[in-house]
């Protein structure tokens, strides 16, 4: 069925013959925060006491011909639409890449900082909010950084790519219980799951930049997989799995290759297998999670094929609309945040807080619907990379990559921006706490869905030209 939907589009028009030669460069720049800032991802407000590893922004830029693009991925829980556009116009100003061109995604690591907008959230920072503007002040120059460096590294490259399975990592959170309900993360072990009320995706996209040199020197590997990033918890910063993939991969393609990681649509995905009683916390977690991916991107490495062809870019704008709030649920809402600020007892159950922070920030946009984007870049019939701004259902992700021309298709999320939790259509009405949480109406992902298709085949036949 065709979506009828309402964006603008804007094609990079200047597209490079098949022949023009590729050139890439890729940077990493620490953007660890200060000591005592607030942690993102719970519904409790942490400091940081220390670092297990740092937090980087990492960029791949890529140019062909007129056409020069940026990937940049975060360690961080998310992006904020007024970072991206502030980093982007540094991007611009420091290296002239156009700031419609530059992606800009997070990898959802829970042990980042909490990017603090004053809109009312579980992880706000009571005594750290002087640290929060600090570093939300910083850090576009810092992401703009990355990207000034990579660009400054550019080589002559080849590009080749492949995608490999994961199949023992990623569970879908979401369950079918006994009583006829669908709940979210019931514990291991539980009698009462019947069984899981969605799929995976178990690929693992791999793009591989090398020199074109004799022999070829890895510049970037891109890494994509889609599941939740929650496996070390504590009060010390961490890039949490990423971290142990790209140190497996340095140790094998050399210290100066980068490894930018991707997270895939995995909105109601994480790694706790409720199959089995062992634990599933802390950085041995991450340590095998890590490893495990990166054994299959250099298994994946055995079988890559070349890319080639033009570079492109496109963005569009979709409008999201909001979820019913009635006034009395609005009302309500305020007074269960009063009552948290308060400590109050008794402390509210959870997903009364989960409604409660969802009303609040949906009433106070009086209908208004979130503007947002969806950016494609792709590279010949080979390679395509699609943005998507919030925690995506990987239902959705699938309809994505089922629909897409291109050999190969990523899916960035958090990316340009968040709006928290997009369910695909089914899971409304089966409720739990991703869709309480939603701050968007039903059949806004559908609309994501569409915006990015109707990209990747208008760059798919402008390819063909």
């Amino acid at each position: 069925m065709r979506l009828a939907l309402s964006f603008t589009l804007t094609l990079a028009l200047a597209v490079p013959s098949l022949a023009a030669p590729l050139s890439a460069g890729a940077a990493a720049v620490d953007i660890t925060p200060a000591n005592g800032c607030p942690l993102a991802g719970y519904y409790s407000p942490r400091g940081a006491e220390g670092t297990h590893d740092p937090l980087l922004a990492k960029a791949l830029v890529l140019e062909q011909g007129d056409t020069v693009v940026a990937l940049v991925s975060l360690d961080l829980l998310l992006t904020t639409r007024d970072m991206v556009e502030d980093a982007r116009k540094l991007v611009e100003k420091r290296t002239g890449i156009p700031g419609k061109n530059v992606m800009i995604s997070a990898t959802h690591s829970h042990t980042g900082p909490v990017l603090w907008d004053e809109v009312p959230r579980p992880d706000a920072p009571r005594d750290g909010k002087k640290i929060v503007k600090a570093y939300l002040a910083e850090l576009p120059g810092k992401i703009a950084g990355a990207v000034q460096k990579a660009h400054a590294a550019r080589v002559p490259v080849k590009v080749s790519f492949g995608c490999g399975t994961e199949n023992g990592l990623a569970f879908n959170r979401r369950f079918h219980m006994a009583d006829g309900s669908v709940g979210w993360n019931p514990g291991k072990m539980n009698p009462k799951i019947v069984r899981a009320a969605g799929p995976t995706d178990p690929s693992v996209p791999v793009v591989l930049i090398e020199t074109d040199t004799k022999p070829p020197k890895p510049v970037a590997v891109y890494v994509n997989f889609a599941m939740h990033l929650d496996t070390v918890g504590g009060t010390h910063y961490s890039a949490d799995y990423p971290h142990a993939l790209a140190r497996a991969l340095a140790a094998v393609a050399g210290d100066d290759v980068v490894t930018v990681f991707t997270t895939g649509t995995c909105g109601d995905v994480n790694h706790i297998n409720v199959g089995t009683d062992k634990a599933q916390k802390g950085h041995g977690e991450a340590a095998r999670i890590g490893t495990r991916l990166a054994a299959e991107v250099l298994r994946t490495f055995d079988a890559l094929k070349p890319a080639a062809g033009p570079l492109r870019a496109s963005r569009a704008t979709v409008e999201l609309e909001l979820p019913p709030v009635t006034a009395a649920e609005a009302l309500a809402a305020k007074g269960v945040l009063a009552n948290l600020e308060k400590g109050t007892k008794p402390v509210p159950g959870f997903l009364d807080q989960v409604q409660a922070f969802k009303a609040v920030e949906v009433s106070a946009r009086l209908g208004k619907p979130y503007p947002v984007e969806v950016q494609v870049i792709s590279l010949g019939d080979d390679l395509a990379w699609v943005s998507l701004p919030g925690e995506i259902f990987v239902e959705l992700g699938l309809q994505i990559k089922r629909g897409s021309p291109f050999r190969q298709t990523m899916i960035a999320e958090l990316a340009n921006g968040s709006v928290g939790y997009v369910p695909n259509r089914a899971a409304y009405p089966q409720g739990a706490y991703e869709v309480v949480s939603a701050r968007v109406a039903e059949g806004g992902g559908e609309k994501l869905v569409g915006a990015a298709l109707e990209q990747l085949r208008a760059q798919f036949k402008e390819g063909k030209k």
